[in-house]
Parts: structure tokens; C-alpha cells; sequence
């Protein structure tokens, strides 16, 4: 009986500490949720999902949706504050904005990794910097913003970080072989781009991701990283090698 009062105690604090905790993130986010559910599953790593019984969904879904919403957001700020510049800069700017080494430094100022919900094995393999993470969280507590408070509560916390980013930045000073690519495969509206991800292996800490960019279903490209946007990225690299580009 003594037992479980002490586990009812342990499971009490740990409640109160968790929502402390919370409260400094939301603090920095400059956002304070509605439903916190949104937030702690923005901040669920698949490897703590799967290691932890009843720890709930991963982030995975949220980031997904994070990624449509981030990307609307910058496209329509750089289509108003940009009324000079052509598509195909405007193309290449936004891909500068949202690509992973800009998503990480936000949640690095932000400082997201402390409050990450990893597995022991991803902690201990440095989870809680990794670029990839990082990035994915970003778009996963965007997500977590707009599902929880609405598209300009979403645009708001967005443009804090891209509005001052977007200054300085040179259309052709960001390699993104995939827009490259489209821009390519655009001139011909019948032909149809896809890219599909063939392979998955490594443990949780150290993913390997495989993925083919598919034209008509013909295969133009493979590529490989530790994460599915870098693997993509290889891939458009290599269609655009074998295209002569």
C-alpha cells in the first residue's frame, strides 16, 4: 500500500515537472497551447514511441503536416514582400527557408532538444542535436501551433524566424537539386515526377534512408542520407547528373 502511494507521489511530480517544463518552451515559442497534447506529441521522437509503452503517436504525422503549412506560409510571405522577384528566384528562396539546416538553426534559438522525447539509445547517440531531428520537430511544433490556434498563430510564429532570414538570403546560394529538377520536368506538363522511398535500415539513432525519383514510373535517380529529405535531395542530384545538368 506504502508502494503505491510513493508511485502516485513519482507519477504527481513528474506531471507538475513536465508542465514547468512545458511553460518554458511555450514561453520561447511565444505561444501557449490550448491542448498540450498537440505540443507533447510535436515533441515525440518515433524511437521514444516505440521504446515507451503508452507514450502515444510520434511526432511523424504532425511534421508532415508542419511541412504543407510551412510551406504555404513562406510562399505567400515571399510572394507579398518579393513583388520583383521572378518564380523561378522565388522557387529557390523558399527552398533556402525551409530546408533542414534552416529548420535546425530555428529550434536551436528555440532550444527544442531539451525538451525532445527520445529513446535511451537516441539520447545517447546525440538525438538531441541532430540536424534531422531537429528540423522535424520544427515542423512538427508548427503543425502542433496551427492545429491548436489557427493558421495566423502558425504564421506569426513562423515568420519570427523567417522574416529576418529571408533578408539576407541569395537565391542561387542554395543547391536544391529537387527544384532544379521540377523546374526541368515543368517544361513538359505531361511528364510526372515522384519520389519513393525503397529503403529504410539502422537503428533508431542512426537511420539510413534509400529513395528513387520516379518519371513516368522510369527510375532517373537514386539517393541516400540519414534522413528522407537529404536522401531525396541525392536523388535529384543524381536524375539531374544522368539528365547532363
Amino acid at each position: 500500500m506504502h508502494l503505491g502511494n510513493d508511485k502516485r507521489e513519482n507519477d504527481l511530480e513528474s506531471e507538475s515537472m513536465q508542465k514547468q517544463d512545458l511553460s518554458i518552451l511555450e514561453k520561447r515559442l511565444e505561444y501557449q497551447f490550448q491542448n498540450r497534447k498537440y505540443l507533447i506529441t510535436a515533441l515525440t521522437h518515433s524511437s521514444y514511441a516505440n521504446e515507451v509503452k503508452g507514450a502515444g503517436k510520434s511526432n511523424e504525422r504532425l511534421e508532415f503536416l508542419g511541412d504543407s503549412v510551412l510551406g504555404v506560409i513562406v510562399a505567400d510571405y515571399l510572394f507579398k514582400n518579393q513583388p520583383n522577384m521572378p518564380e523561378g528566384d522565388l522557387t529557390k528562396t523558399r527552398a533556402s527557408l525551409v530546408c533542414e539546416k534552416a529548420l535546425c538553426s530555428f529550434s536551436r534559438q528555440l532550444g527544442v532538444g531539451e525538451f525532445l522525447l527520445l529513446s535511451h539509445g537516441e539520447q545517447n547517440s546525440g538525438g538531441r542535436t541532430r540536424p534531422s531531428i531537429l528540423a522535424d520537430a520544427f515542423e512538427a511544433i508548427l503543425a502542433a501551433i496551427y492545429l491548436d490556434g489557427g493558421m495566423e498563430q502558425a504564421r506569426e510564429f513562423v515568420l519570427r524566424f523567417v522574416a529576418p532570414m529571408a533578408k539576407s538570403v541569395k537565391p542561387k546560394s542554395f543547391k536544391d537539386y529537387k527544384t532544379v529538377l521540377q523546374e526541368i520536368i515543368q517544361q513538359n506538363p505531361e511528364e510526372r515526377l515522384e519520389y519513393v522511398l525503397t529503403g529504410e535500415s539502422g537503428p533508431d539513432h542512426d537511420k539510413h534512408f534509400t529513395v528513387e525519383v520516379h518519371l513516368n514510373s522510369n527510375v532517373v535517380g537514386k539517393g541516400g542520407g540519414r534522413s528522407k529529405k537529404e536522401a531525396e535531395q541525392q536523388a535529384a542530384r543524381e536524375a539531374l547528373e544522368l539528365m547532363g545538368y
